[in-house]
């Protein structure tokens, strides 16, 4: 290619629809990707070989067997090193491509560092498992106009849209709260095939490509639903919704999530059997103290990013921001005790 484009990325910008001018524009974009599991993964690696020039990557999750089923970016080494999700989708990231800058943050997003996270993004995209962040990522979104991409999977059905805040409808017009826990299927109950993954995610990531190539005007306006056991497509128009609707964030300015009034310290992970308790935010733990003080306990593996405690039944996973992650029950008043026992609260 002429015009200062890297031979890499030749064929895309061969694309008409996005040109070299457009290749131009993803090699300026920052992009966040909130979550780097199943969805986030395919995203990641979608806007990194694109040419995206900055990928944020927030992940609070390390990686285990049972993710490499469908999370394309890790390997059986990542779940022998018991590296965080960010790190090992980082370490491979860079080895695609070296031209641009990835940042991994090991971290839960909440109300308190979500500003901070994406105060200098372009776009945000969605590969997180709960739907109490994405309602947060929402409310941000929209009270500072920032285009974000949701999506979500189960089984072999998933969905996804994009939000244009002052343009489109947005998340909580679709679904105004977050549903109660029980109530809505997991990949624990319902179990998720490889593919549904790989097609969500794909859509997410042409949407984000859209956006930061400055092509608003190609963007989906109306909600995918892919069932790919039954092979069926619809497309739900939310026209209505977006220009009619009664929204508690799009129409009367409530950010609820993002002011802290709504949301947990606490969640029960997806697929995981395992609960994540947050810390105090400005929490920061010696890991070499604390691993020092477990082992007397039980059996005990350390590594830059984590501690973890094998003790009975449990395995608790510490990091260095004070969370803990007590695998082997999903009931979050067994996991506080576990951790107040073994850790402290």
């Amino acid at each position: 290619m002429t015009d200062g484009i890297s031979s890499r990325y030749d064929r895309q910008a061969r694309f008409a629809p996005l040109g070299v001018e457009g290749q131009r524009r993803l090699a300026s974009a920052r992009a966040l990707v909130c979550g780097c599991g199943a969805l986030g993964s395919v995203v990641a690696e979608t806007l990194v070989r694109a040419g995206v020039g900055f990928v944020r990557i927030v992940d609070r999750d390390f990686v285990e067997l049972n993710n490499l089923q469908r999370q394309v970016l890790y390997d059986e080494q990542d779940v022998v090193g018991n590296l965080p999700k960010a790190i090992a989708a980082a370490n491979k990231l860079r080895r695609i491509n070296s031209e641009i800058e990835i940042e991994p943050i090991v971290a839960d997003i909440t109300h308190l560092n979500i500003a901070k996270l994406a105060g200098d993004i372009d776009v945000i995209v969605d590969g997180t498992d709960n739907f109490g962040t994405r309602l947060l990522v929402n409310d941000f979104a929209v009270k500072h106009g920032k285009p974000w991409v949701y999506g979500g999977c189960i089984g072999a059905e998933g969905q996804t849209m994009t939000i244009l805040p002052g343009e489109t409808a947005c998340l909580a017009c679709l679904i105004a709260d977050a549903p109660p826990p029980g109530t809505t299927p997991t990949c624990d109950t319902a179990g998720i095939i490889g593919p549904i993954v790989n097609v969500v995610a794909s859509i997410e990531a042409a949407e984000a490509l859209k956006i930061l190539s400055g092509h608003r005007e190609a963007v989906s306006r109306r909600l995918a639903i892919i069932d790919l056991w039954d092979n069926q497509v619809r497309h739900v128009d939310l026209t209505k919704l977006a220009v009619g609707g009664d929204c508690r964030v799009c129409k009367h300015r409530e950010f609820l999530w993002l002011s802290g009034e709504r949301g947990d310290a606490s969640a029960v992970l997806c697929g995981r059997n395992a609960v994540q308790l947050s810390a105090v935010a400005g929490t920061a733990i010696s890991l070499d103290d604390l691993a020092s003080r477990l082992k007397p306990v039980g059996r005990v593996e350390r590594n830059p990013y984590l501690v973890r405690l094998y003790i009975d039944s449990y395995v608790l996973t510490v990091f260095a921001d004070g969370r803990t992650i007590v695998g082997g029950t999903n009931d979050v008043a067994t996991a506080r005790t576990v951790q107040a026992r073994y850790i402290g609260a």
